[in-house]
């Protein structure tokens, strides 16, 4: 694996969210509603709770639910429609560096649009006394979670050359694994157990709380390298 290769990609792409007005919109979206949520929290009760805190912050992350799907839709849908993809590929570029370049042009986007929640901790700490660790973790457990929502959209953009279709086959499918855990009652008891480990909802919910267990790291990183696998099998579907 070339990693110059990777960078040159990975710059190029996230150069051209920059260029256009995607990165712009998702990040100013963001900022404007997980604003008001935070502002409803906290300053119209006038109490500075850690357990508000991060459940306003939680909610939140419901935005990624639609706003990665919109980062991630074109990442090969678009290379496919104008039929650059196979032009692409002939060059000294093997399918999983172009996926690892795209990927963490993505991947780096969702980080940046992270970084001014920090500021919330930072008017917290002044208002009241607040862990950090359980900020710290509850990033990292969010960052986890994108990442394992990019692979989603990354891999079901490779799937088709219709950018519409890719959004909304990522949104459905990240849904799912969002939202599972709030339907676990209708599972037979037996399977519940299984159904609630592979939803995103029962890790973040473990790692917000300060604790970094293994099994967090083990389901998000199998998640993630599972859809990357994926990927890598849709790109090379090419050659049968």
């Amino acid at each position: 694996m070339n990693t110059q290769n990777i960078k040159t990609i990975y710059l190029k792409e996230l150069k051209s969210y920059f260029n256009s007005p995607i990165a712009y919109i998702v990040m100013i979206v963001f900022m404007i509603i997980s604003g008001f949520l935070f502002t409803m929290s906290f300053f119209q009760i006038n109490i500075a709770s850690l357990r508000d805190f991060f459940g306003s912050f939680f909610i939140q992350m419901m935005l990624f639910v639609v706003f990665i799907p919109a980062i991630t839709m074109r990442s090969f849908s678009e290379e496919k429609k104008q039929g650059t993809l196979e032009l692409l590929l002939t060059k000294p570029v093997d399918d999983l560096e172009l996926i690892l370049g795209k990927y963490l042009s993505a991947l780096t986007l969702i980080c940046i649009t992270l970084t001014p929640t920090i500021l919330y901790f930072v008017i917290i700490l002044f208002i009241g006394p607040i862990a950090f660790w359980p900020f710290v973790t509850s990033l990292l457990g969010f960052i986890l979670m994108s990442g394992f929502f990019i692979g989603i959209g990354v891999f079901v953009s490779s799937l088709t050359e219709n950018q519409i279709i890719a959004f909304i086959v990522s949104v459905l499918i990240c849904l799912f694994f969002f939202l599972l855990g709030k339907l676990l009652m209708i599972f037979p008891p037996s399977i519940v157990s299984f159904f609630e480990y592979i939803t995103t909802d029962y890790h973040l919910s473990n790692i917000s709380r300060g604790v970094i267990d293994s099994r967090v790291l083990i389901y998000y990183f199998s998640m993630i390298f599972f859809t990357i696998f994926l990927t890598k099998v849709s790109l090379e579907s090419r050659k049968w």
